[in-house]
């Protein structure tokens, strides 16, 4: 078990009076425990103990030769789990739930334990694994460097015979050769028009003089995941395409620049969106400015106009403003920052200013 990181937990449980929580998140039980496990159907929890009595609870289908530090509940395909569970929980207690845990377990045991209390921990776990230690901050160095690398070279692999579904394909395979273990969310190239749509799907579409083409990609490595966007254009783009992703790429950056501890998501979101809106596409910038990452792709708290909470040292979140103009071209550019105890690092190096292919 990760000491360090369940204690912090359990602080947070004594004083809003949570006796015990089932966390059921493989992500989360991960983070803790250093298990990975996915369990499809079947129940898979950790149960924490306000007196640190913590135990698994997992079926024989999945043999654990890994020693966690703390008792395996080992049950078969005809017992009945939920049972096996509500046997170790305290009476007329709070019992913590996390937002994952699924309603046909939850509903037989609140039926089982109807004289307990049952709350959603979720934001106590969600709130502590904002904060990246140095292992992870580490981790996710890693995987930002190799999806950098990755994205330049599917840039150097771009050609008119290639449509956004073989740019794919060689993506993947791009990944597999530098040793990243997998992608962590289906990667997005838009060609033209399709990249109006900020998550449009790759198709048999082919390019055309002056295209824009987004490129948002991430990979895992190591469990942590890296996440990053880069625009580039096709032969001779516009004058209007070139205006467009230099006011992106100077919201980007302005964003980018003020990030450090104490200042709110939502000012950050204010330094690239007011930007935007001065420069007359407001309306074209659809979403949020930027999520937080890390064993995730998308992990809690975002970076939008209504949330005030204050960056805070290890926490890593990407940046990544956008305009899309309907049936004409989209232009994003992102990377992902971390705060440190005196301002921020960017995990991304790979060129960011207006980049022609096929010239």
């Amino acid at each position: 078990m990760k000491k360090e990181r369940v204690n912090k937990i359990l602080t947070k449980m004594t004083e809003e009076n949570i006796s015990q929580a089932i966390i059921s998140d493989p992500t989360s039980i991960f983070y803790l425990s250093g298990l990975m496990l996915h369990p499809g159907e079947r129940l898979f929890c950790l149960l924490l103990d306000s007196t640190g009595e913590h135990k698994l609870f997992v079926n024989a289908l999945f043999p654990i030769e890994q020693d966690l530090g703390i008792e395996k509940i080992i049950f078969t395909d005809t017992d009945d789990s939920v049972e096996v569970l509500a046997n170790h929980l305290k009476n007329k207690a709070t019992i913590g739930i996390d937002k994952v845990f699924p309603a046909r377990f939850l509903l037989p045991l609140i039926n089982n334990l109807q004289e307990n209390k049952f709350t959603d921990i979720s934001i106590i776990v969600d709130k502590i694994r904002m904060i990246k230690d140095k292992d992870e901050i580490e981790a996710m160095r890693t995987a930002s460097r190799l999806n950098d690398k990755a994205c330049q070279l599917v840039i150097n692999s771009i050609s008119k015979e290639k449509s956004e579904l073989d740019v794919v394909k060689y993506l993947l395979a791009i990944h597999e050769s530098l040793g990243v273990d997998g992608v962590s969310f289906d990667p997005i190239i838009g060609y033209g028009a399709n990249g109006a749509n900020p998550h449009g799907e790759p198709g048999e579409r082919y390019l055309k003089d002056g295209d824009a083409i987004i490129i948002d990609m991430g990979g895992v490595k190591n469990n942590y995941c890296s996440d990053m966007t880069r625009t580039v254009f096709w032969k001779t783009p516009s004058e209007k395409a070139k205006e467009v992703f230099n006011i992106v790429l100077e919201a980007q950056k302005r964003a980018v620049s003020i990030v450090k501890p104490g200042v709110r998501f939502c000012d950050i979101d204010a330094a690239c969106r007011d930007y935007i809106t001065e420069k007359g596409y407001g309306e074209f910038f659809t979403h949020r400015t930027g999520h937080h990452i890390g064993l995730e792709c998308h992990e809690y708290g975002d970076i939008s106009s209504i949330n005030e909470t204050k960056c805070e040292p290890g926490m890593i979140f990407s940046i990544e403003p956008g305009i899309y103009l309907p049936g004409e071209f989209g232009v994003r550019i992102e990377d992902l920052v971390l705060v440190t105890e005196d301002g921020y690092e960017n995990l991304n190096s790979l060129n960011k200013e207006l980049v022609i292919i096929g010239e």
